[in-house]
């Protein structure tokens, strides 16, 4: 977990937030131990903005990593923040067990799986028609 925040944290400090301020920072641990980290990226046109979590997400994929054991986001909230609803979504795609960590700024931390954040995803097997 040191590993996970750390690199969640360096990459919160990388975060293009200047409309909310709301820095955060990913990090997704591969079934091979890689770490794959993402920050948050605003835009003016606000739906335009990525999540960190789906950044960590879309690097870790690029890099051809498709399993995942551990999710760690780091805010500057006092109180530990869970992954949006879209960031769920495209997460459970991947790891529908993920345990996700999340520390604030003043080191509260919380720990969740992502199923229990997600209790009906919309999965590839909602496609199916019979």
């Amino acid at each position: 977990m040191d590993a996970l925040r750390t690199a969640a944290d360096a990459a919160m400090r990388n975060a293009y937030a200047p409309y909310s301020q709301f820095r955060v920072g990913a990090a997704l641990l591969a079934v091979d131990g890689t770490i794959y980290a993402g920050c948050n990226v605003e835009n003016s046109s606000y739906p335009v903005g990525t999540c960190a979590e789906r950044n960590a997400l879309g690097a870790a994929v690029a890099a051809g990593r498709t399993a995942f054991t551990a999710l760690a986001i780091v805010t500057e909230a006092h109180t530990p923040t869970p992954p949006c609803g879209m960031c769920r979504q495209a997460l459970v795609e991947f790891a529908p067990t993920l345990s996700v960590w999340s520390v604030g700024s003043v080191g509260a931390h919380a720990e969740w799986n992502l199923g229990d954040l997600l209790p009906a995803p919309f999965t590839g097997q909602s496609l199916r028609h019979a």
